[in-house]
């Protein structure tokens, strides 16, 4: 079924917006299509992934898509939405422009200079070819340049994974279990899940696997007093919650409103009733300072470039100078430093980010490591067996979308050496 022509003007006129690059794509697509009502759901799914593909694809659309120079937004919106449904959907072309796209989908990508094939900056491209070595980086660049699958964390304080997929299956939705996270689940295709009863009554949640085990690593049990110290919207609070099996209490710390209020309808689906959403001003706050000590378990998943997301944010590598990545690593650090001085004796802290990116990961925890002799690094290897979740790793988590399916994910677990002296009692509204 051909598209109408008016989606080819609809994504030219939102490109040219997004390739400004002065706001995250989604917000900039989710603005536009609340202006424009008069766009269906399918309309709207066409354009957002030609969006997406454009992103994915710039580098090499922007050097083969041009006549002796950058190609036009019309242009990259013709390339965008034929790399999502093809030459023959789209309506209203010239022969030119159906002669343009013939031509460049048949050029072989396994022969374009390395760049043009990653599809990266060449700040990001260098470091990640420094990092990985060459081969590597390429095969990790062809997969953060395609669509992320959609993973499903069952909620299990309401249902088990096996009850859940029987009930997709009735949609009709087809689930299958992921291979780390026990309550996973990656869907076939991207169906509309909000209106499932499943959804609607918080069986479910929308949730990458790699973000699914970050929760499980950290091991809160029933009964403790655990941190999720820069919670955003609170995905990983949710799953932490449930592993406490809703006992305990659980603080959802960020310095951001607008997240934590995008926890509370999620919150209220989810059952749990352990989890205290708290605003801090910064990492040194006077609510921070009062739970100095008590805490049994803290999870940091701290602020970072998100260049392990591109596969859903392909925008990020754009828009993410090279200059950012050093500014981050202070942040970081301080956060880390800042969460460390809630945990009691023989407390854990897990150090998380959604970074591929060394200066991020391990330069942050051995940095940690050398100025607090007070805390020792636990092997993932031995974590991952604690926890039964079937990953070879050594003293980090390192989870790499082509090799694990997952978004890409760093971890860190790091204990506070246990002290001889009674840690206090948990003063329990401390933090309200």
């Amino acid at each position: 079924m051909r598209l109408p022509p008016a989606i080819l003007g609809s994504t030219e006129e939102v490109l040219r917006e997004i390739l400004r690059f002065t706001a995250p794509a989604d917000v900039t697509l989710s603005r536009y299509f609340k202006d424009h009502q008069r766009l269906g759901p399918r309309e709207r799914g066409v354009i957002a992934e030609a969006v997406y593909a454009v992103l994915r694809n710039k580098t090499f659309f922007t050097e083969f898509g041009g006549t002796g120079g950058t190609p036009s937004m019309r242009r990259l919106a013709l390339l965008g939405l034929s790399e999502t449904v093809g030459i023959d959907a789209l309506g209203g072309l010239t022969e030119d422009e159906t002669a343009f796209l013939t031509r460049i989908k048949e050029i072989d990508r396994s022969l374009l200079p390395p760049l043009a094939r990653a599809n990266l900056p060449q700040w990001l491209y260098d470091k990640l070819v420094g990092q990985y070595g060459e081969q590597e980086a390429q095969e990790l660049a062809a997969v953060l340049n395609t669509p992320a699958p959609l993973d499903l964390r069952v909620n299990a304080i309401k249902a088990n994974r096996d009850e859940v997929i029987a009930k997709l299956a009735e949609a009709p939705i087809i689930a299958e279990p992921t291979p780390y996270s026990p309550l996973g689940l990656r869907v076939k295709k991207k169906p509309n899940l909000q209106g499932l009863p499943l959804f609607k009554e918080g069986a479910i949640e929308v949730q990458d696997e790699g973000s699914q085990v970050l929760a499980q690593i950290l091991a809160a049990r029933r009964g403790e007093m655990v941190v999720d110290f820069c919670a955003g919207a609170g995905g990983k609070t949710l799953a932490l919650g449930a592993t406490m099996r809703n006992t305990g209490r659980l603080y959802a710390f960020d310095v951001s409103e607008k997240r934590l209020s995008k926890l509370k309808p999620r919150l209220a689906r989810s059952g749990l009733s352990n989890v205290h959403p708290v605003l801090i001003a910064h990492e040194r706050d006077a609510k921070i300072k009062r739970l100095a000590g008590k805490i049994d378990r803290v999870l940091v998943d701290a602020p970072c470039s998100g260049l392990g997301t591109l596969r859903r944010n392909p925008d990020v590598k754009w828009r993410q100078p090279e200059g950012a990545v050093a500014e981050m690593q202070e942040k970081q650090a301080s956060i880390l430093d800042g969460a460390a001085r809630l945990l009691k004796g023989g407390g854990r802290l897990v150090y998380a980010t959604c970074s591929l990116l060394n200066e991020e990961n391990d330069v942050i925890v051995e940095q940690f490591l050398a100025s607090h002799p007070d805390f020792e690094l636990v092997p993932m290897s031995k974590v991952l067996a604690e926890q039964k979740i079937e990953l070879e790793m050594d003293k980090y988590l390192k989870l790499l979308p082509h090799k694990h399916q997952t978004d890409g994910f760093f971890a860190a677990v790091l204990e506070r050496k246990a002290v001889s002296a009674k840690a206090p009692k948990a003063a329990e509204a401390d933090a309200e």
